[in-house]
């Protein structure tokens, strides 16, 4: 990854103005608070430590956002992961918002917040850089590992079926040119401004030639509560995670326009990041965390042991919903809930571990960083040092080897040129022709 870091590296102490709406409490007005999951007990028998190994605590605080690709969490405080490897005090809390995860991070766990957590991939990086802390003052953080690829939707109204709004953006194109001169512009919600889910829907809707910036409003609504404002019309589309898009089908709401998978194959999607202070003080406790982390994510990707991830995720303490809403899609099922008929065996199947799907690319960060500077979140002469300092996959790849993966570690930190489904390819040793090739951006 050598060549992403060509150019200076200018980013302002300023914060950007991201023009979104916030609904229902969630972003930075989020509580702090976090509520401690219950836990069984563990069924995996803990493993002879040695004394060179032992971690330095046996605690951290992790957070978590109620969604599916936080499995590796649940699966390896459930299953006994991380008393496995020492670390007994492992907490893992339920977070309101994308906001709150944020504001937890900021104050960490010393100070009543979290030391880690399940968190969009972009985020780690916009709290290093003070973009979204408070008083932009910067907070290092280190992305450990990548929890899953896929998995994600567009669902939108069932209003939309009619003229088979999917993957092309374009067949609502003069529709929402009208409703932006009428003045009640269509509103699309995302989870977090600079997030995936974000990128996601910015992507779509740019590639049918709809500016999310000016042709569309904005909302940011927390995963838990996208079926709800739909239910209630507060919105034409959103994208989230899973389980709420196929919640939405099943409550015959509305239905998924198209699995985020079908954008992009393989996509990454969320992280498990630490705070920077709490890795270096801890750099063993860090290992054990990441270790069992990694194991419960080959524990997830195994067939066998879906439907007991599906009943796990269901309880309250988790997701909190029917385990009808998690399984089929978790399984590779995709009931789109319109004309389209059932898709089994989808190549767009969330994956925690199989086929790379664990490790942290450099590359997949240089397309969110990429895309940050397309809409103006950093400036335009940014470049992609930063990186190096986010993202630890030298951590994740001694972790893979203690653990008896070293098949698992990639010949390269970078994937390679990625291909959209609009046929724009991202190439991480050259960002500037990407975005050259984009239409609709804020980047001149």
């Amino acid at each position: 990854m050598t060549k992403l870091s060509r150019r200076k590296f200018m980013i302002t102490a300023s914060a950007t103005t991201l023009g979104t709406l916030i609904v229902h409490g969630c972003g930075s007005e989020a509580p702090p608070g976090t509520t401690s999951s219950a836990t069984t007990a563990a069924t995996t028998p803990a493993v002879n430590v040695n004394a060179a190994d032992a971690p330095e605590i046996t605690t951290a605080k992790l957070g978590f956002i109620a969604l599916s690709d936080f499995a590796p969490l649940a699966i390896a405080k459930e299953k006994g992961y991380f008393d496995k490897y020492g670390m007994t005090g492992v907490e893992v809390g339920k977070q309101k918002s994308w906001g709150a995860t944020r504001d937890n991070l900021e104050l960490g766990g010393e100070n009543g917040g979290i030391d880690g957590a399940h968190i969009l991939t972009p985020m780690p990086y916009l709290i290093s850089l003070g973009k979204i802390t408070k008083g932009n003052k910067p907070v290092p953080m280190y992305i450990l590992g990548r929890l899953n690829v896929n998995g994600q939707g567009i669902s939108v109204a069932k209003s939309y079926a009619d003229v088979k709004l999917q993957l092309d953006t374009g067949v609502i194109r003069d529709k929402v040119m009208k409703a932006k001169a009428a003045g009640t512009p269509l509103t699309f919600a995302d989870t977090f401004p600079g997030g995936t889910h974000w990128a996601w829907m910015r992507y779509w809707l740019a590639a049918g030639g709809i500016n999310p910036d000016t042709d569309v409003r904005s909302l940011t609504v927390p995963p838990p509560q996208m079926v709800a404002n739909m239910k209630v019309g507060n919105m034409d589309g959103f994208c989230v995670g899973e389980p709420w898009n196929l919640q939405l089908v099943n409550q015959e709401i509305g239905y998924t326009a198209l699995t985020t998978g079908e954008l992009w194959n393989r996509h990454p999607e969320k992280s498990f990041a630490m705070r920077a202070d709490y890795v270096d003080k801890n750099p063993k406790a860090t290992k054990a965390i990441l270790k069992a982390i990694m194991e419960a994510q080959i524990w997830c990707d195994k067939p066998e042991n879906k439907q007991e991830m599906c009943e796990i995720l269901s309880k309250p303490d988790w997701i909190k919903v029917p385990v009808a809403d998690i399984i089929d899609r978790s399984k590779g099922t995709f009931k789109y809930g319109d004309a389209r008929p059932v898709v089994e065996a989808s190549p767009n199947v969330m994956q925690y571990w199989t086929d790379g799907a664990a490790f942290p690319y450099k590359s997949h960060d240089a397309w969110f960083l990429t895309e940050h500077r397309r809409w103006g979140i950093l400036p335009a002469d940014a470049d992609y040092k930063i990186i190096d300092k986010v993202n630890r996959a030298d951590i994740w790849k001694e972790c893979a080897k203690e653990i008896g993966q070293e098949a698992a570690i990639p010949k390269s930190d970078s994937r390679g040129i990625e291909t959209f489904f609009d046929g724009v390819k991202f190439d991480p040793e050259n960002p500037d022709v990407y975005l050259k090739n984009l239409k609709i951006k804020k980047i001149a």
